[in-house]
């Protein structure tokens, strides 16, 4: 169900009510209750109170209506971006993918979203590539620090919305800097919507999702009346998208495109083991493991090679165990010529 500001509402699981003051997004609301506290809440844990309705309205009729026209859908509504906190984010805009349930990442629907985390209005407009032909899809305005849910779609829907191109301006009454317009390209791997580490934390979202950097506000080009301060191509800049991911922690270990290989020995992680027992250097081992492991995957890399030496065999006996958690992974002993006995391989299985 749909709230806007000003309805009276009651709590589906437990007493009492209050009024929406706020539209955070289609999840979540705020709503002041009846004791004067405001507080987010979301929307499936609320009715509309039609105790508020006018006596006329709560009297059924005794006789058959005619159905009327359904009233047209609502646009898709625009919301601020993280009311209750500090935004971690650059400044800049955003393109983002949020599942609904941030409890099954990889299945059910998810909403687009753009995300205008800047001072500037910004203009907007969405092609997409579709069956080899580009389609203009969406065309509207966001407004400063704010968020939009262009669409919902099904996982069966993905495709078609991983590549094309966005356009964007940017207005403020009273500019510091006027800014040159954005072309951007989008192009998503599709498997990156299989892989739950592509799914990232993060403080412009409610949840956890697969965020593309449209353009940071640092890299936008400033219009300029000197011809020594522009560019080759003065009318546009135009910007790759990349998706936003973990650090990329894996690359210092690369070994060739798309392989790694991760030394676990304790002396190649840590400068100095005075003090440390051996459950804290076999957690420092472990630790080290899971974040290569997990920026690997979200990295599309296809094998780790993690050396665990030889010693009592608690470390690799370890790394088997929580290779349970995941899926899509296959281990074998790696190559004893380059390795000796004391390595894994871990290739990594990918999606088309």
């Amino acid at each position: 169900m749909k709230f806007k500001i000003g309805d009276k509402v009651k709590f589906i699981d437990e007493m009492g009510g209050g009024v929406v003051t706020g539209v955070v997004d289609s999840k979540l609301v705020k709503v002041k209750s009846d004791d004067g506290f405001e507080m987010p809440v979301l929307t499936k844990d609320l009715i509309l109170d039609f105790r508020s309705k006018p006596v006329e309205e709560n009297i059924r009729p005794n006789y058959v209506q005619v159905p009327s026209k359904p009233e047209p859908e609502e646009p898709e509504f625009i919301s601020e971006i993280n009311p209750w906190g500090n935004v971690q984010e650059e400044k800049g805009v955003y393109f983002a993918f949020e599942p609904h349930e941030q409890q099954w990442l990889l299945t059910g629907d998810l909403d687009v979203v753009l995300i205008n985390n800047t001072s500037y209005e910004l203009l907007y407009s969405l092609f997409l590539k579709r069956d080899g032909e580009i389609e203009g899809v969406d065309f509207s305005s966001v407004p400063p620090n704010s968020k939009i849910v262009i669409e919902t779609i099904g996982r069966e829907e993905i495709d078609n919305w991983s590549s094309g191109y966005l356009q964007v301006l940017f207005h403020t009454d009273s500019p510091k800097n006027v800014y040159l317009p954005v072309h951007s390209i989008i192009d998503i791997k599709i498997n990156r919507f299989f892989k739950e580490g592509s799914y990232r934390s993060n403080t412009i979202l409610n949840g956890r999702a697969i965020i593309v950097t449209i353009i940071t506000q640092n890299a936008l080009t400033k219009v300029s009346d000197n011809d020594s301060d522009r560019k080759d191509d003065p009318n546009i800049s135009i910007k790759k998208t990349k998706t936003i991911r973990e650090k990329q922690y894996i690359d210092k270990y690369r070994s060739s495109q798309g392989e790694a290989i991760v030394d676990l020995h304790i002396g190649e992680l840590v400068e100095n083991i005075l003090g440390l027992s051996s459950l804290d250097m076999i957690k420092i081992q472990i630790d080290t493991f899971k974040k290569a492991l997990d920026n690997a995957i979200a990295n599309d890399y296809q094998k780790v090679t993690f050396i665990h030496g030889v010693g009592n065999g608690v470390l690799k006996s370890t790394i088997i165990k929580e290779l349970e958690e995941y899926e899509g992974l296959e281990n074998t002993m790696a190559s004893i010529a380059k390795f000796g006995v004391g390595a894994i391989d871990i290739s990594i299985e990918t999606k088309a």
